[in-house]
């Protein structure tokens, strides 16, 4: 069930927060959260139900484990944790990824096993891991159950993030007020989840079709310069788009329900380097990497070679995560060696006594221009089905296969893409984001600083429902077969 579906808008969202207020007013808090969380796994159960005995298995053995080690401060029981949760996301995410390196390295024939891979799997995987290691250092208290299990299967955050802190979440469960019903906070949550639509149907969808004809047809019609650069462009703000309105609608479902979810998304194409970049996209990924990957080899602690390393490992770890395929580890070591440059020029800078907070604007812009090239070059990996396409586009970005005039691509019909994509540029660089607008309302827990609209009650209001409406008629007119967020399939 995709967040910018009808029966999810229209029906199973409606009907959810209907009931969680309802059961909270007549049954109490407890009676609430059972309802929020049969809600939840019926969200989950409903793409493919033979999956959801895969969560509550996971969900069951997981809180056992978790009882356990905080009993015991057990090394062992973690490590047969750590091992049971990568077991499962292994088995379903890599078996085929492995068999295919092992056949394409050793001239072997083992046959593809063709496993499903179950929703989410990758995001609750990497939160119940972060709760074991929380519960063997002793950062965590034994949960009540089903505290635990809305914990890992609360919809708003289940399937594409954030991935959520245990201390996040939990303590909301227990709060009075979540239970409350508050037209301030329906309003707030509709606002933002009415942002994130726009950009998911309108925005990202919109340019989709410019950036897949690019990538898909670039094996058998090597792309010029100006198809190259269009379609990277396209997939760039696609991806950005599909994230930034899912991240948004996320926030807004869980505020409706009272609960604040971390910030995972924040303008990160205005970052001025990489290290930026990745304190802004995909923040809550980046939180993980850093504290359960990057910290446990070490960090920086045992000296700037090794830091380059540990940084290089985390990042190929964190490439792999995001898809079973050399492309994806590929995306990952480069921006690892993106990050790797980035530090060893400010440890560069900090030895010559320059004071990195200090910069002009001119500076600022020129460090976010490059910042932003390098993060498309990237992209090309993440998106291109293969070795060759992936290549294919960056010839053609470099102008190894000419400027395309005789390429018949939509990119050369007109210049209206062209122009729309200096539009999106410009709203990316330009305009304040979601959470900008929404933080004087306080929807995330830790919400950037607040820009000041004028008049912002007396226009937000009309607008948001004018937005709804049209973005309504569009998917209606869609169908009922909407298009995946990207991160669905991570």
């Amino acid at each position: 069930m995709l967040f910018s579906s009808t029966e999810f808008l229209f029906a199973f969202l409606p009907a959810s927060l209907a009931g969680f207020y309802l059961a909270g007013r007549l049954g109490g808090p407890r009676i609430a959260l059972m309802w929020l969380t049969a809600a939840s796994l019926f969200f989950y159960g409903y793409w493919n139900p033979m999956f959801l005995p895969l969560i509550v298995g996971s969900i069951i053995c997981n809180y056992a484990l978790g009882r356990a080690i905080i009993a015991n401060r057990s090394k062992p029981l973690l490590i047969i944790g750590i091992v049971f949760n990568l077991g499962l996301l292994s088995y379903y995410k890599y078996t085929d990824f492995l068999i295919g390196t092992v056949n394409a390295l050793g001239d072997a024939s083992i046959p593809m096993q063709s496993i499903v891979l179950p929703l989410a799997i990758s995001f609750f995987t990497f939160q119940q891991i972060a709760y074991l290691a929380d519960a063997y250092q002793g950062h965590t208290q034994d949960p009540d159950f089903l505290h635990y299990c809305l914990f890992v299967s609360f919809f708003p955050q289940l399937i594409a993030g954030p991935i959520v802190h245990h201390s996040e979440t939990i303590p909301q469960f227990q709060r009075a007020d979540t239970f409350r019903i508050s037209r301030a906070r329906i309003t707030v949550g509709l606002t933002i989840m009415v942002m994130g639509l726009y950009k998911k149907v309108m925005l990202a969808d919109g340019i989709a079709a410019h950036a897949d004809k690019v990538f898909d047809n670039a094996t058998t019609t090597a792309p010029g310069l100006i198809e190259a650069w269009g379609g990277a462009l396209a997939y760039s703000f696609q991806i950005y788009f599909d994230f930034s309105g899912y991240s948004d609608m996320a926030i807004g479902a869980a505020f409706l329900f009272g609960i604040r979810l971390p910030i995972n998304f924040n303008s990160p194409y205005k970052a001025v380097n990489i290290i930026d970049f990745w304190r802004r996209w995909h923040i809550t990924l980046s939180r993980f990497i850093r504290d359960y990957l990057y910290y446990p080899l070490g960090g920086n602690r045992k000296g700037p070679n090794r830091r380059y390393v540990n940084l290089m490992t985390a990042m190929l770890l964190g490439g792999l995560w995001h898809g079973a395929a050399w492309n994806f580890v590929f995306w990952g070591g480069l921006h690892g060696f993106f990050l790797a440059i980035n530090h060893f020029w400010h440890a560069v800078r900090r030895r010559r006594g320059h004071d990195l907070s200090a910069s002009t604007p001119v500076g600022r812009w020129v460090a976010r221009l490059i910042t932003f090239i390098a993060v498309v070059i990237a992209w090309v990996f993440f998106r291109a089905d293969s070795w060759e396409a992936a290549l294919a586009i960056l010839g053609g970005m470099a102008n190894f296969n000419g400027i395309g005039e005789s390429i018949d691509f939509a990119w050369r019909a007109s210049g209206a893409e062209f122009a729309w994509l200096g539009i999106l540029l410009a709203v990316v660089w330009l305009a304040p984001n979601s959470q900008e607008l929404m933080a004087e309302d306080e929807p995330v827990l830790n919400p950037p600083p607040p820009v000041k609209i004028p008049y912002r009650a007396s226009w937000m209001a009309p607008a948001m429902v004018v937005t709804a409406i049209v973005v309504s008629l569009v998917m209606i007119s869609r169908g009922p077969d909407g298009v995946r967020f990207i991160y669905m399939i991570f």
